[in-house]
């Protein structure tokens, strides 16, 4: 099964590249410090860091009329994700995707509305996001 799933996995990684391969950061916030009682209490800003992801198709989805302007969905190939989990130190990518602030495309922040990710042999090959600006 484990080849089977590198086999995926490659071949995920090529067909988003040929649909487009964009480049999308997820905006993340900084870790917090002992900055004293003025960080527990959340007045000072602690910042943010940007995590380069790729390889990314990014289609745009209906947006109800009464709903946010616009509805991106982003399809990150689960090797970038996973080294993106690696570099951040997080515990998984549903950890990551839930301490992310926002997907940045082009010069827009969006905020992510959920996430889900696609399975072969029982090993992840796409993660599914859907982020509102």
């Amino acid at each position: 099964m484990a080849i089977a799933g590198t086999a995926v996995l490659r071949a995920t990684n090529a067909l988003l590249h040929a649909l487009g391969g964009d480049l999308v950061v997820l905006v993340l916030p900084l870790p917090t410090g002992t900055g004293g009682p003025s960080a527990e209490l959340g007045l000072s800003d602690p910042g943010v860091q940007t995590l380069p992801l790729s390889p990314v198709v990014v289609r745009a989805l209906p947006s109800p009329s009464s709903g946010p302007r616009r509805r991106l969905e982003f399809l990150f190939s689960a090797s970038a994700v996973a080294d993106a989990v690696e570099a951040e130190g997080a515990d998984s990518a549903d950890a990551l995707f839930n301490l992310a602030l926002g997907v940045q495309y082009q010069a827009d922040l969006f905020h992510i509305e959920s996430f889900s990710a696609e399975f072969f042999a029982g090993t992840a090959y796409l993660y599914r996001v859907i982020a509102v600006e």
